[in-house]
């Protein structure tokens, strides 16, 4: 949707029904305490608006001993804030020449700051730094340097938090920050790598192209900044961590947004942040999806959105399940979700909600105030209109201390989990290996993945012969795999043989879906770090697996592809190349035109046609600011194959595409019918008894413009909600009135806001980045690159959308029994083996 004027008399009237509205002569200011939406019985306070110009803009907070909060400026100072019941709060700027920390915390009668990035002659190195009041006159009269860390800008040293035992400190740091010199100890095996069997290309517009693995990290120090231990890597740009009241640690993170609409795009998400553990960020096209054996997924998938501060709500007085809550910020799309983390085996899933959102709500850190419970949060950031915000419940429900009550079951999980963490360390003993060896071994092929990480990490803890044979001899095909995961990543090229002879002799046909992915993967990081396969190998191999390509599961298929592609496998381009033209995901497809890029050898002249005539089909597909950029060189490394002769046959097939309207493909079918959810009763009633078509679901959820904004598994966009779990929790009734009435229930993440300029410009949107006055508006769902700038200053009112930006009649294209097989694949997940396929049932 274009911004666009009208007449300024019927957009007020068109204004005053619904929603906020604010009309200032000098602009937005600090977003309104009205503005907020929050669950019913909770009450938003707008405490203080920050002035610019002299306190600059907030973007950390801790409480300090006495219950004072205090803030740091991003590109300035410290501020103390001295809060009162019923009265303005008192606001000084702290007499201690640091600032610029996105991490602060009290702790060993000190302040310490993580000071994320200085510039200038004078400016202090980054780092964490202690601030102490020797004389008690409560002014900070010491300051020490007590670990140095690079200033990584956006992406460097971040938070700081007390371990749950109060000896420690930890810390996270986005991936521009480089690890200390000095590390004395570090739970992640110090094997890491970029790992890519096909290879990576950098991200399209050069961001951060030299930052390999392993990327951002968690970690801690003793309280006076020694005994450096690394704890987990592999993030982006992970800006807080925050301890459950059982000690588990969590973090919120994200991949790079100018990815959206690419196979490795990886939505904003909750990770559980294990001993040892590894989360898989690699830079341009490298990043690992979560599937992989030796990364460990999400707790909770979120969706689009720029992760800032978290805390748990431990100690606020809020009905019970809030203070379980798990509270994380997402700075661009303005919300602070509620997320309700469960014991999932020795780890966590959950599900999530909307707990407070406005626009523009650029939130940058939070806390509970020990005293009164309530949330303290501040927005601000890139010099964006900075305010302290508080808010209370004011229901009638109980705030009484919620209980602990860990599930049994959960509990034996965690603690075997921890017992095989305690073997996460360097150089051990004699002693030490074989009573880690004998733990481990035994848990290698655990269905609980937490456990099963943490036994293979041990293992890489310890020397390689006190385990090797072991591992190699296992009788479990799922424990055989991992070993030879834990193999690859520790050994040597004189390991290759005996590694690759255990992977063949897996049963590949009855492996389950999970255990195939890792088998792929253990034959990637075997020749990748073991060294390329023999003649004989790159043959057994090929038998194992050639004949399998493709399956019914795209995950599979990818990493299938991959190996196939990599060993050359007889007719896998043929096979490849028409994957790549009926995935109905542009994902999917980029994803195997990636595979294809560099193969000069096993073309077909209707192959290498069909091929380089996607790139032109696709040119007209949309996803984020480097998508463009990423077809286009993928593109580049595929013709850098041709020969000249090559090149002059195919000349038409390289020019660039013509440019076309990206909407044009809104209408592929026919118009069959403007549906209401009353006009398929009939049908819905009927719905268990229909034949289903996997297939063919699949390929609806296509031509119903789905995969433009929705995720299924690993293939979709991520500006809608995350499909894949939506059958556990909805009726096909249910599915349907979503589709067919988008505009019935607006969810808050996705919801849109009106804003009107003082020149009589409505702009309709959702509010996805800021810097100073400016605001980013994405009006255009199906064109997450394309944005309006909104200046703040120039902003006359500002309210609600009433309709989703989920466009309507998207099945009107299908007739009732294709609308079930549509309503079929959501209710499967997009699981082929889901009990409604087969069954008729």
């Amino acid at each position: 949707m274009r911004p666009r004027s009208i007449p300024l008399c019927l957009l007020l009237l068109l204004l005053i029904p619904l929603g906020h509205s604010v009309g200032r002569a000098q602009g937005l200011g600090a977003t309104p305490a009205d503005a907020f939406r929050v669950p019913e019985g909770f009450a938003v306070d707008l405490l203080y608006t920050v002035p610019a110009e002299e306190q600059g803009s907030w973007v950390s907070l801790t409480v300090d001993p006495q219950g004072r909060l205090v803030a740091c400026d991003q590109y300035g100072s410290l501020y103390r804030i001295t809060l009162a019941a019923d009265a303005k709060p008192q606001v000084e700027r702290l007499d201690v020449e640091i600032g610029m920390a996105q991490g602060l915390l009290f702790a060993f009668d000190s302040l310490y700051v993580n000071v994320n990035d200085q510039t200038g002659k004078d400016a202090r190195p980054g780092g964490i730094y202690r601030l102490r009041d020797t004389d008690g006159d409560d002014t900070f009269d010491s300051v020490e340097h007590l670990l140095e860390l690079n200033n990584g800008g956006e992406h460097g040293p971040h938070a700081l938090v007390l371990s749950p035992d109060g000896k420690r400190i930890f810390l996270c740091a986005g991936n521009n920050t480089f690890l200390p010199k000095q590390i004395d100890q570090s739970r992640v095996p110090r094997n890491w790598s970029e790992d890519h069997l096909l290879g990576r290309m950098p991200d399209a517009r050069g961001h951060n192209a030299d930052r390999l693995a392993p990327g951002g990290f968690v970690a801690s120090i003793d309280p006076d900044g020694k005994d450096f231990e690394l704890v987990a890597t592999g993030f982006r740009n992970h800006y807080d961590i925050a301890f459950n009241p059982l000690g588990e640690l969590f973090t919120f993170d994200a991949d790079m947004e100018w990815d959206v609409g690419t196979p490795w795009y990886r939505p904003t998400r909750v990770n559980h942040v294990i001993s040892g553990g590894e989360f898989g960020w690699r830079n341009g096209t490298g990043k690992w999806p979560a599937y992989y054996p030796d990364s460990f997924g999400a707790a909770v998938d979120i969706g689009p959105g720029s992760p800032t501060g978290i805390c748990f709500g431990t100690g606020a007085k809020f009905p019970e399940k809030f203070q379980r809550a798990l509270f994380i910020c997402d700075w661009s799309y303005g919300n602070i979700f509620a997320v309700h983390l469960e014991e999932d085996g020795s780890t966590y899933g959950g599900t999530y909600e909307t707990f407070a959102t406005a626009a523009p709500l650029p939130v940058t850190d939070l806390v509970v105030h020990p005293e009164d419970g309530a949330l303290y949060f501040a927005i601000g950031g890139r010099r964006t209109q900075s305010a302290l915000y508080r808010i209370r419940y004011v229901g009638n429900e109980s705030t009484a201390p919620a209980a602990i009550t860990p599930h049994p079951e959960a509990v034996q999980l965690r603690e075997l989990r921890h017992s095989l963490e305690a073997f996460h360390g360097e150089e051990p003993s004699a002693e030490t290996t074989a009573a880690a060896v004998a733990a481990a071994v035994p848990q290698l092929g655990h269905a609980d993945r937490g456990v099963s990480l943490a036994a293979r990490v041990a293992l890489e803890h310890q020397p390689l012969d006190a385990w090797r044979e072991t591992v190699l001899e296992l009788s479990s095909d799922r424990a055989r795999i991992l070993g030879v995961v834990a193999l690859a990543r520790c050994g040597t090229d004189a390991d290759r043989e005996s590694a690759v002879q255990a992977l063949l002799a897996a049963d590949w046909k009855n492996l389950p879906a999970e255990d195939r992915i890792n088998l792929l993967r253990a034959y990637g990081l075997c020749f990748l770090r073991l060294g390329e396969p023999s003649a004989e190998e790159r043959k057994a191999v090929i038998a194992q697996l050639n004949d399998s390509f493709p399956t019914r599961d795209p995950r599979v298929n990818r990493e299938l592809a991959t190996v196939l592609v990599y060993l050359q496998a007889p007719g896998i381009i043929t096979r490849v190349v028409a994957e790549l033209i009926e995935a109905p995901s542009q994902e999917d497809q980029i994803y195997y035109a990636m595979a294809l890029r560099d193969q000069s050898e096993g073309w077909t002249k209707a192959d290498r046609q069909a091929y380089l005539k996607w790139f032109q089909d696709v040119a007209s597909t949309r996803g984020g600011m480097s998508f463009g950029g990423f077809l286009q060189n993928i593109q580049s490394a595929a013709v850098a194959t041709l020969s000249d002769a090559e090149r002059e046959a195919y000349a038409e097939l390289l020019k660039p595409a013509e440019p076309r309207d990206p909407l044009a493909d809104l209408e592929p079918r026919e118009f069959v019918h403007q549906w209401t959810v009353e006009d398929l009763e009939g049908v819905l009633a009927k719905a268990d008894e229909h034949d289903y078509d996997f297939q063919a679901g699949k390929q609806l959820f296509a031509a119903a413009q789905c995969y433009k904004c929705h995720r299924m598994g690993v293939s979709g966009g991520i500006l809608g909600p995350d499909l894949t779990g939506a059958g556990g929790r909805f009726s096909a009734k249910d599915l349907a009135v979503a589709i067919i009435d988008p505009n019935k229930e607006v969810s808050d993440q996705y919801a849109a806001t009106q804003f009107l300029t003082d020149s009589g410009q409505v702009v309709v949107g959702k509010v996805i980045n800021m810097n100073g006055d400016v605001l980013q508006v994405l009006t255009n769902l199906l064109d997450p690159s394309s944005l309006t700038p909104v200046k703040r200053d120039e902003i006359e009112s500002v309210r609600s959308a009433p309709n989703s930006m989920m466009p309507s009649g998207l099945v009107d294209t299908l007739t009732d029994k294709e609308i079930l097989d549509l309503l079929g694949y959501l209710r499967s997940g997009g699981n082929p083996e889901h009990p409604l396929y087969g069954s008729g049932t």
